[in-house]
């Protein structure tokens, strides 16, 4: 009896790790199939391209509201992109969300004065991407261009500030090409911005801002601009070198905005090199709105 109990233990082990190496076949042949099928699943347009960058460079400002000089010196600069597809003309539409911050500090030719400037730009467009091959892509569209900010002039008593506030429909355009350098994949990028139609904020020459906001003198304050009056540009250059999980970017900005309203000249020119994080993202949405369930939140 305990010899036939032995055998009928011992079939029983070979059955179990017999099973078990069925399953292991099993789940070897079709969770790979099942990871492809997830993948393939995933929406594009849900997919998200951020980097976060900083940089500093050089800078000339000039306001006649303030001064008939040129003013230089240096510019801080923070920027935050966002890049994704969306579901238009078959998915062939990106979408471009873009913010940058800078302060610059400045002084003129004489080095007997100095300003202050800052300005906050926001860009929301679209692209339609051309797939030239698989490594180069042709982007053409549109964006809206916002733009707030300051020039404060140190030495200036009656007038010692000029407030900047224009908002554009611009032209952007952009290339995107990815290439190696041996063994080290890069993305090489290079975007242009030019506004074609807006407005713009602007005192007459001569007007102080208390004659505008306490005794409400708006008129001729709002002014169309476009190519003739506004010639400005914005124009990026990035590299991307992976780095982990993660890719490392390197930018250089060339920033242009220049005006030329109601006798009044103003320009600012931005040289700026940046550092800055790129990471993919993808989006969830909860449909039911409200957190997503407890059991997918760290928090």
């Amino acid at each position: 009896m305990r010899t036939e109990s032995y055998r009928h233990s011992v079939f029983s082990i070979k059955a179990v790790v017999a099973s078990c190496r069925r399953l292991a076949i099993v789940a070897f042949i079709t969770l790979p199939s099942l990871s492809f099928a997830q993948i393939d699943s995933l929406e594009n347009h849900r997919y998200v391209t951020r980097a976060m960058s900083y940089g500093i460079g050089y800078t000339n400002v000039y306001d006649t509201y303030l001064s008939p000089q040129e003013y230089k010196g240096i510019d801080f600069r923070f920027s935050r992109e966002t890049m994704r597809m969306t579901k238009m003309l078959d998915g062939n539409v990106s979408v471009q969300n873009f913010f940058q911050a800078n302060l610059g500090y400045t002084h003129n030719r004489a080095d007997n004065n100095n300003t202050f400037s800052g300005l906050i730009n926001w860009n929301y467009g679209l692209h339609y991407q051309f797939h030239v091959t698989d490594n180069l892509k042709l982007l053409a569209g549109g964006l809206g261009d916002f733009n707030g900010g300051f020039v404060y002039n140190l030495r200036n008593s009656n007038n010692p500030a000029s407030a900047k506030a224009y908002i554009n429909l611009a032209a952007s355009g952009m290339l995107i090409w990815r290439t190696r350098i041996k063994d080290l994949p890069l993305i090489v990028r290079y975007q242009a911005n030019v506004p074609v139609a807006g407005v713009l904020f602007s005192p007459n020459y001569g007007q102080s801002y208390y004659e505008i906001f306490t005794l409400g003198n708006w008129s001729g304050v709002i002014n169309f601009t476009s190519l003739h009056n506004q010639p400005s540009i914005r124009q990026f250059f990035t590299v991307d070198v992976p780095i982990s999980r993660s890719r490392l970017r390197f930018s250089y900005l060339w920033d242009v905005q220049q005006s030329k309203v109601n006798n009044l000249r103003t320009h600012t020119y931005g040289y700026v090199f940046m550092v800055g994080m790129v990471r993919d993202l993808y989006r969830i949405r909860n449909k039911n709105g409200g957190l997503p369930p407890p059991s997918v939140r760290a928090y």
